[in-house]
């Protein structure tokens, strides 16, 4: 039995609903906050959104694109973030280690990348997170890495073992019609 994205309730066949934009498996109650994704499997198009109020399939400026959504078996979709490359945790320690080691001081190093030597604090502070130029910068001028590959990433801590585990979207929204 499938639980409610939302609300968290079991439900025998949820409702795949379009709400802010995510596709979502919810149960009826829930299905209102949201547009019913409905598939046509008779027909060559994708997927069709319609709103569960109104069922019409009138004209609707079809042009030659299809639609992309919906979940295509148990194929994971690609995700642009899988591509990017992540700021390593301890990126202070490593900046300020490695300037360190080649004996330069902030000031030093700053005018080396031509950056201000209040940008060269904050990083080695971590009080502010280097821009992707300064970030190429510091790995060519002090031969370190600061990134590791998003491909890579462990995906665990986003799936659950089992569809009763953990908290669900329903358990942090408020509803407006909740007295809570």
């Amino acid at each position: 039995m499938a639980q409610c994205e939302m609300c968290g309730k079991e439900v025998a066949s949820p409702k795949t609903v379009k709400i802010e934009g995510a596709e979502i498996d919810v149960c009826d109650d829930c299905a209102d906050f949201g547009t019913e994704v409905q598939t046509d499997s008779s027909s060559s198009t994708s997927t069709k959104y319609s709103t569960s109020s109104s069922s019409s399939s009138g004209s609707s400026g079809s042009s030659g694109s299809s639609a992309s959504g919906g979940s295509s078996g148990g194929r994971r979709r690609r995700d642009m973030f899988d591509e990017m490359e992540e700021l390593v945790g301890d990126y202070d320690t490593r900046i300020r280690n490695a300037r360190e080691s080649e004996g330069l001081s902030q000031e030093e190093l700053a005018d080396d990348l031509n950056e201000k030597a209040s940008v060269i604090r904050k990083l080695e502070r971590g009080d502010s997170l280097p821009s992707d130029d300064v970030r190429e910068k510091l790995e060519r001028k002090l031969g370190i890495t600061l990134t590791e590959s998003g491909g890579e990433a462990d995906d665990t801590e986003w799936s659950s073992e089992s569809d009763s585990a953990g908290l669900t979207l329903g358990d942090k929204v408020k509803r407006k019609g909740d007295g809570s």
